[in-house]
């Protein structure tokens, strides 16, 4: 398994499952190494019919799936670990489901005490956010940055940074001590409406979600990964 560093990339809800699939090919292609297979919307067939090809995408190229909320599917197509908010089960109950190698990665909004005992309880990295003003949750708690330069000082686990985030912010993020940026809209705002897009089209925007990909991977090339 890589070390848990660098762009956490997570496609949006509302895409069909050919446009997913390329979007996710895509930021794998720009050399992120972990991808968030997050759906709230679809029925369990198709879910788990999508998250064993991410999964199959994502080993072609070394890289962790990661399953939103669902420590059940997670499970039933092998995927590398699953993200619990808070109320979608404890890490142990994960660590149990999943094994000793999974990767389980635990929501922890504007709450330290919370990551503390999400660590104790058997967490690999705690997320922190919204850390900017996000779209696909515009309502969410903010998180101050100090958060992450005492998760620097005090965890030995990585902490991960979500909401809003651009390619503009990522680097005060990065030098905050954020070890893995939780990427949504920035990446993937320019599929709307690319279902119905011509094939060129859609090529021009996968290639340019590759390039901001590959951005955000740069900002950690001189990162220590221990």
């Amino acid at each position: 398994m890589r070390p848990l560093r660098g762009l956490y990339a997570i496609p949006p809800d509302g895409l069909d499952t050919p446009t997913r699939l390329a979007a996710s090919e895509a930021v794998l292609s720009g050399g992120c190494r972990l991808l968030q297979y997050r759906d709230k919307t679809s029925d369990t067939p198709k879910r788990r019919m999508e998250a064993n090809a991410l999964r199959d995408l994502c080993e072609r190229y070394n890289a962790a799936l990661i399953v939103n909320d669902d420590i059940a599917l997670a499970r039933a197509v092998g995927a590398a670990g699953v993200h619990l908010g808070r109320d979608d089960g404890s890490p142990v109950e994960a660590r149990r489901i999943l094994g000793a190698k999974a990767v389980i990665g635990v929501s922890c909004y504007d709450d330290f005490a919370r990551a503390r005992e999400m660590i104790v309880a058997g967490a690999d990295y705690i997320a922190f956010g919204a850390v900017c003003a996000s779209v696909t949750k515009p309502d969410a708690v903010r998180a101050p940055l100090e958060l992450f330069h005492r998760a620097r000082n005090e965890f030995s686990i990585p902490a991960c940074a979500i909401g809003g985030i651009t390619l503009e912010k990522a680097p005060s993020l990065v030098e905050a001590g954020a070890m893995l940026l939780a990427v949504i809209h920035d990446l993937f705002a320019s599929l709307s409406g690319a279902n119905r897009d011509s094939d060129a089209r859609l090529a021009d925007i996968l290639a340019g979600i590759t390039a901001r990909a590959r951005a955000y991977q740069s900002l950690f090339k001189d990162v220590s990964s221990s």
